[in-house]
């Protein structure tokens, strides 16, 4: 899957909202379905992949090795981490490096397009602070973890 292209180039775009009804319309309502932008849906489709949004906002720290990764993105399985760093990779926004050592190492880091989303990753950021309390985050974490959940039942 390749959002390189123009995932984001109407994300910014103004959100035109339908008038309110009016007597001489609401004779004739419309039953036009109303759709979220396209660009908006396959953005969100592939950031809300479970782990690709925490790994991007993990990596906004500079570079890291797997391991470090996998540090970093709390809960997350070193299959799953080895596949989202590849899909995200795919998509060109990240980028892998490898120096030849000794010993090797690879190394993550943002590519230009996953630095481009940082000013949406901060905004998003700000919103989740002043709207989701951080109780509710820890909850939401907790009950999506086996084990979180393993003790909940215990």
């Amino acid at each position: 899957m390749n959002i390189r292209s123009a995932a984001f180039e109407r994300i910014d775009a103004p959100v035109t909202l339908a008038a309110a009804p009016t007597a001489a319309s609401s004779a004739a309502p419309s039953h036009e379905p109303r759709a979220c932008d396209g660009a908006l849906v396959r953005a969100f489709g592939f950031l809300g992949k479970r782990w690709n949004g925490v790994i991007l906002g993990t990596l906004a720290g500079g570079p890291m090795s797997f391991s470090q990764l996998r540090r970093g993105v709390n809960g997350i399985s070193d299959s799953v981490l080895s596949e989202r760093l590849s899909e995200l990779a795919g998509a060109g926004l990240i980028s892998r490096a490898v120096d030849a050592g000794p010993p090797v190492t690879v190394s993550y880091r943002l590519a230009a397009s996953g630095e481009a989303l940082l000013p949406a990753m901060k905004a998003l950021t700000m919103w989740a602070r002043e709207n989701i309390p951080a109780d509710e985050q820890v909850d939401a974490r907790a009950s999506t973890h086996p084990k979180a959940t393993e003790r909940a039942v215990q």
